[in-house]
Formats: structure tokens, sequence, C-alpha cells
């Protein structure tokens, strides 16, 4: 029976050092050779996950930014976008507080000039945070990432906004201090979700962008019932998948809450979960 199963990134396949283990690997590429799809579905933009995916001899169909654009066989399959208006209204929302952010669209991931002075006072306002980090982790956070293929600077947010060649997926928000706050205002914005990757940031897309609804159209693409899909992951931004699932995995380090709705929990990003899972609940049976 063909199955399809989509596996997180961060915090699920990656382990603790950002690699993927060899266990891991062989694991996806035992459930390919047994005619299964693996997808990775992952809050990074789909340029990202190829870049940590090529690293490996692994070839996987991809649900980036969240599942909000799903790519199979060199084809986009799936978009969903934030509109332009309820963006701005977003990005408003975000300047007003001083907040940093990231916004991930269909050209790449577009930061704003004034990233790094916005990351030093969100350090300075979470001390928690920057004690904790080292000094290789407090540079990377703080520093102006400087343009490439995939990322670009802007000045304004209608630099992002007016430009008509490009479409919105998602917005990425490190938070901590005035979180709550910051969530409660954005919940007054319409056709929003918003989700997290982890205790340190918000992540915003249009109301059906999220990882289920990544899942489904893979599912549909490949003619996999929806009820033969296996999902794994760790976080709040995984449950829509993990909802949609026939099965699903929660990994050992998941937040207790994703723990809870799962079906089964398998073992730590650290201890090769996604392998355990694979081998125990698709490959055994």
């Amino acid at each position: 029976m063909k199955k399809l199963i989509a596996i997180d990134l961060d915090g699920t396949l990656l382990s603790s050092n950002i690699d993927i283990s060899k266990e891991n690997i062989e694991a996806i590429q035992a459930a390919q050779e047994a005619g299964h799809i693996v997808m990775i579905c992952s809050g990074r933009a789909p340029e990202d996950i190829k870049t940590v995916i090529g690293q490996t001899p692994l070839q996987c169909p991809v649900g980036g930014s969240n599942g909000t654009m799903v790519i199979a066989d060199g084809k986009l399959l799936s978009e969903v976008s934030i509109n332009k208006e309820t963006s701005k209204h977003v990005a408003t929302t975000l300047n007003e507080n001083k907040f940093p952010f990231k916004v991930y669209t269909s050209k790449g991931i577009y930061v704003a000039s004034t990233w790094s002075e916005r990351m030093l006072v969100f350090l300075e306002k979470n001390p928690d945070i920057a004690s904790g980090l080292t000094e290789k982790e407090y540079k990377f956070m703080t520093e102006q990432p400087k343009e490439t293929d995939t990322i670009k600077i802007f000045t304004t947010i209608d630099d992002v906004l007016n430009n008509q060649d490009l479409s919105i997926q998602k917005f990425f928000v490190p938070t901590l201090s005035g979180k709550d706050e910051l969530i409660a205002t954005l919940q007054t914005i319409e056709n929003i979700s918003i989700t997290t990757s982890g205790p340190f940031n918000i992540e915003i897309m249009d109301t059906n962008g999220h990882k289920g609804n990544g899942v489904k159209v893979m599912a549909e693409y490949f003619n996999i019932p929806i009820e033969h899909t296996v999902a794994i992951g760790d976080n709040f931004n995984d449950v829509p998948m993990l909802e949609v699932a026939g099965l699903s995995v929660a990994m050992g380090n998941a937040d207790p809450t994703v723990k809870e709705m799962a079906d089964v929990v398998t073992l730590t990003n650290n201890e090769n979960g996604v392998a355990h899972a694979i081998n125990k609940y698709v490959l055994a049976q």
C-alpha cells in the first residue's frame, strides 16, 4: 500500500547539530524504494529546504513555507498567498511595534534593512535568550543579512508590496517579549492564521496556508488517499498536517501539547526518531 510520508525539518529530521543522520537518510531511501512518497514539509522556504536536502543523496518533493508552496517533479502544484492589503496591515502592525521580521515570498525571502538594529533591541528586551547564545549564534542573529539569490533586502514594506512579480506566503517574526500582545493584535486582522515553529517566534500565513493543506495537495497529486498518509513533526506549525494525516507521529522532543494530540510518539530528533517511525509504522507494516 503506497503511502505519503510528510516530514518536518527542524526539530524532526534535523538533529540539534542541524544535520540529517545516516540512519534517517537510509530509512527515507528504504521507504522510497518500497514505493512510498516522502515529502519534506517545513516552515523553511523551498530554496532553503533544497539547500539542506541537497547536502544528502535524498530527492524529495517539498511543502515549503509551512506548506504554502508545494513542489513535486519540478512543478509548483499549489501556492497559498496572503493578499497584498492584508500583508500591508500585518507589516504595519509589526513596524508600529518595531519587531524584526522576514517576508517569505515566491521570489525568495525579503529582510528589512533594519533587521540588525531591531534584532539587537529584541535581544536587549530578552536577556534570557541573549545570555544563552554563543558568540557565533549572537553574531548570526544580529548581523545584517547580505543579499543573495534567495535573500533580498527591502527598505520599506512597499518595496515588497508593489512588486507585481511576487506573492507573499509568510511573515516570520522572532519574538518573546510582547508576544501575547502582538498575537492578540494580529488576531484582529481577517484572513490570516498565526502559528509558531519554536518558543521564540511566530509565523503568519493566509487562513488556508498551513502544512495540512500542503499534505492534502501532495497526496492528491500522487493519488494517495489521505488515510494512507503519515506526518512526523515536533511543533505547533506541524499540528495541521498531524491532524489531517492518517497516522500522526510526534517526535520524542516535541512540545507536550503536540505529543498529546498525536497518534504515536517516536524517539527524539537526536535519536533518529524519523528513522524509528518509518521503520516501525511504515516499513514493518
